[in-house]
């Protein structure tokens, strides 16, 4: 059997009845880590723009780069698990990630960070949904899959929910350069757990003798494949936009905060604080949105679980940029967009188990991912190119509106009868 199967095929608690198991809580510890350190960035934009003067357009693009890195990365590194093994590529996820982390810290032009962000950005791939998602997969049994998944991606969220104030609370005493430093040996500790990330290859005989090429061939002829990868692109054009500039557009747009009121009383004295928060209430609300999503999976059709959770996301964002931005729409937005944040991951991923087997899930789901960081490119860049050229992000919020109703529509005729190891049911 090839060395994808990730170590040897006794995965660790692949047999017992219980969802949990060491290679579900290892999956969620990387998880965590490393969305915690990528969920912060956005933190840094006003600090590194001030120190070295670069318009908003120049950080933003490095943020872009580095999505798009994450992109790029993630087939690659999902194809390298499968053929060498799940834990080499973490390993060497890991070492990218760190790497571009401290020599970030030294970059002082543009063009050095947006370069050096590429690191980042394979890192992020070789420690994210791409690869531990395919281990977690293989390891949980079929009727606790997409609820497995569903945990793992909450995870990712507990790491947002951590990331932005930590971060914010180490530039109240560090410089960002220190910080970057810190986070680069937070990303490093996930090493320990590998021992822990062994699953077998849950596939059938045929998914077995069929080549990588045969199944890649076979999804990219699909329709429904297509409708997948383009369904993807506004979550990542929506999550990348928030997170990268939702704590600047909160700083410029949002009334001041009431110096007697309960956010005051909480600690949250201004807006650049309360940005910070936000992004903390989206980690915090989509734990739970996550597991959610991941339990219905296992229940209900999920191309129309998709759909619908497309369509809130366009109603909320709608909503919130067309009623005064005030200290409670903040709040109220991030808890219900945080609700839906990741909660398509685990029924996308789950999806592409669903058609094509599990065997290659990882690198099937990678160029699925790669339409989610196409969107993330545009989401970040777009943002603070706009932003240079009109002085807010009315503009690039629409635009972000606008794709997630296409999202909503284009999962609707995804053909959910193949001969997947878990047929949909019927809602």
């Amino acid at each position: 059997m090839a060395a994808g199967a990730g170590g040897s095929a006794g995965g660790a608690g692949a047999k017992s009845g219980s969802i949990m198991s060491p290679v579900l809580i290892a999956g969620c510890f990387v998880i965590m880590a490393g969305f915690a350190i990528r969920a912060s960035f956005g933190v840094f934009q006003i600090p590194i723009a001030t120190e070295f003067g670069w318009p908003r357009s120049d950080f933003s693009m490095a943020i872009a780069i580095q999505n798009l890195a994450w992109g790029i990365g993630q087939p690659i590194f999902g194809a390298i698990a499968e053929r060498f093994g799940d834990r080499k590529a973490i390993i060497l996820g890991a070492l990218s990630y760190a790497a571009g982390l401290v020599l970030s810290a030294y970059a002082v032009t543009p063009g050095q960070m947006q370069l050096l962000e590429i690191l980042v950005g394979f890192g992020i791939a070789g420690t994210g949904f791409g690869v531990i998602l395919a281990v977690v997969g293989r390891a949980a049994r079929p009727e606790h899959r997409s609820l497995a998944l569903g945990i793992t991606t909450a995870a990712g969220s507990a790491g947002q929910v951590l990331g932005a104030p930590f971060a914010a609370a180490m530039l109240d005493h560090y410089p960002w350069q220190t910080v970057f430093m810190i986070f680069a040996v937070i990303i490093l500790s996930v090493l320990v757990v590998l021992p822990l990330m062994r699953a077998p290859v849950r596939a059938t005989r045929a998914e077995i003798e069929e080549s990588m090429s045969a199944v890649l061939g076979k999804a990219l002829r699909d329709p429904s494949f297509a409708m997948i990868f383009m369904g993807f692109f506004s979550c990542g054009y929506q999550l990348a936009f928030i997170t990268a500039h939702f704590p600047a557009l909160v700083t410029q747009m949002c009334g001041p905060i009431d110096p007697h009121g309960f956010l005051a009383s909480m600690g949250i004295t201004s807006t650049a604080r309360l940005g910070a928060v936000a992004i903390s209430l989206v980690g915090l609300a989509n734990i739970g949105g996550s597991i959610l999503a991941g339990w219905l999976g296992n229940r209900y059709t999920k191309k129309y679980l998709l759909a619908g959770i497309y369509t809130a996301r366009t109603i909320i964002a709608a909503a919130f940029i067309m009623l005064p931005i005030t200290p409670t729409s903040v709040i109220l937005f991030s808890i219900g967009m945080g609700a839906l944040w990741l909660a398509t991951v685990p029924l996308t991923s789950g999806l592409v188990a669903q058609l094509y087997g599990l065997r290659y899930m990882g690198t099937l789901y990678g160029i699925v991912f790669l339409s989610h960081q196409l969107g993330s490119f545009m989401g970040v860049w777009l943002g603070g190119r706009m932003f240079d050229a009109y002085g807010n992000y009315t503009e690039v919020w629409w635009i972000g509106v606008a794709v997630g109703a296409f999202s909503a529509l284009i999962h609707l005729p995804i053909d959910e009868r193949r001969g997947g190891p878990e047929p949909a049911r019927a809602v």
